[in-house]
């Protein structure tokens, strides 16, 4: 269980770093909150500024005060099953989850939204959603979990 422990502290610390760092340099220091849009490799990746109050692709369930209780939660819940079972693979996926679930709660108490940048298109289909690491983090700390389990 320490081993456990252990891999998913630091998961979930090094996602929520990499997330917080990522959103203060592209969305402030690059002022991408004014600027709206950057063009990076267009239209491969493109920064676009997106506040995302809802839950997945802006869809509307609750306030923020909701979204961060919901989202602690789950990562105490994640966290307690995951360790019972042992697994570092298991940790190592809700590493993922918790850090990245923590960064977007961190934005909705700071912005009372969270902060999505990044945009990706390719192949003539233009994509108009925005999302950021911990989006990334999260999505592929469930696939690990879902695998896994």
């Amino acid at each position: 269980m320490t081993k456990s422990w252990h891999l998913l502290a630091l998961t979930a610390l090094g996602v929520f770093v990499l997330d917080q760092v990522t959103k203060y340099w592209i969305v402030w220091y690059l002022d991408l909150a004014n600027r709206f849009q950057i063009d990076v490799l267009p239209p491969f990746l493109t920064f676009k500024m997106a506040w995302n109050e809802g839950i997945n692709f802006g869809l509307p369930l609750a306030g923020p005060a909701v979204l961060i209780s919901l989202a602690i939660a789950i990562s105490i819940g994640l966290t307690w099953w995951v360790l019972r079972q042992g697994s570092l693979v298991l940790a190592l996926g809700a590493g993922l989850v918790v850090g990245g679930a923590i960064g977007n709660a961190l934005d909705r108490a700071l912005y009372g939204a969270v902060a999505d940048f990044l945009n990706m298109s390719c192949c003539g289909i233009n994509n108009p959603y925005a999302f950021n690491v911990a989006d990334i983090a999260i999505f592929a700390g469930a696939l690990v979990i879902v695998f896994k389990s």
